[in-house]
């Protein structure tokens, strides 16, 4: 039948059958569900200590996130810091976590569980280590420590890492030339008030609460560690050199500071998740993280320096594939 048209009734009917397959495509684009499905479920994120930066970043990221994934249930997780923080990623206790990049090195080089599977999303803010003393003490530097009760940590955290470190650059040994006090910044500052130390290690953003609220009750100063002390950790080995030289800013801790600066030691903070995670997830995740940084940045100070022109470098992990999508996707 068709063949016994003419050439011009030919022409007609492909012409309707092209614009009806035309508007059957459109209505099945228009039908179909648009974009692959939102990211749900449960997700656990391991903080820190509950006076920690960590913490609080958690509590206000957990509300950013309620906004952007409203699909997904963020469930927070205390911890005693980046080392306990990593262990819990890597063997699937928890989804996301906090960890400074010498706590992943450390992690990495000691072939713990399931350092193989762990991921970075983005490159955070930088911890500033601080070392507090009475401000009458006598201590004036690390190697002054000698034989007396330090707080450096919980055995799980980051600043154990750093404590012990510090202490070997000063020529200490952590274990016999001091007695270590295994405490949270939840619990060294008051320890430090009633006499039950004479100095502890933090390791944080600035300002940290647990210190600043300490200083502004009690008299306390900062000691300075040196660009050779850093140098000298440097000698240590692999996991030691993504600590830099910085310097606390004379405002940090206006009352411990007397209006100077003080020279310390920096180390970045990474967001970290598995190669596992899901990619839709981790974009979202990694999307709010830089989107809510001014908003978390105004309570949570050290948040305001995550910046997305250096959030892609979270060495030593590798990138995850769905935190890259995202950097390409806002790439100028």
């Amino acid at each position: 039948m068709f063949a016994s048209l003419s050439r011009a009734a030919r022409r007609r009917v492909l012409a309707a059958s092209a614009a009806m397959l035309a508007l059957c495509g459109v209505l099945v684009w228009w039908l179909a569900p648009f974009g692959a499905p939102a990211p749900s479920g449960t997700v656990t994120f391991s903080t820190g200590v509950p006076t920690g930066v960590y913490q609080r970043y958690g509590e206000l990221l957990k509300q950013a996130l309620a906004t952007d994934l409203p699909e997904v249930s963020i469930q927070l997780k205390d911890s005693e810091g980046s080392q306990q923080n990593l262990a819990r990623v890597a063997t699937g206790e928890a989804d996301f976590t906090v960890a400074t990049a010498d706590a992943v090195a450390q992690y990495q080089r000691e072939g713990r569980p399931g350092f193989q599977r762990l991921r970075g999303c983005a490159r955070l803010y930088d911890d500033y280590v601080q070392l507090v003393v009475r401000k009458g003490s006598e201590i004036r530097e690390p190697r002054d420590l000698r034989g007396l009760r330090v707080g450096v940590g919980q055995d799980g955290s980051g600043v154990r890492l750093i404590a012990d470190r510090v202490l070997a650059a000063a020529g200490l040994t952590p274990t016999r030339d001091v007695e270590p006090v295994s405490a949270g910044i939840d619990t060294m500052p008051g320890l430090l008030q009633r006499g039950e130390l004479d100095a502890f290690f933090w390791s944080g953003g600035l300002p940290t609460h647990a210190v600043q609220d300490l200083s502004e009750r009690f008299p306390i100063r900062l000691i300075p560690l040196d660009a050779a002390l850093v140098d000298r950790m440097h000698q240590a080995g692999d996991a030691t050199r993504h600590y830099r030289s910085a310097v606390i800013p004379a405002d940090a801790y206006t009352k411990a500071q007397d209006g100077q600066q003080v020279e310390t030691l920096a180390v970045a903070n990474l967001l970290v998740t598995t190669v596992g995670a899901d990619r839709d997830l981790v974009e979202g995740f990694t999307r709010t993280v830089i989107r809510s940084r001014d908003r978390i940045g105004g309570q949570v100070h050290p948040a305001q320096l995550v910046d997305l022109r250096t959030a892609v470098y979270t060495e030593p992990l590798k990138l995850h594939e769905g935190a890259r999508r995202y950097y390409r996707s806002v790439k100028p």
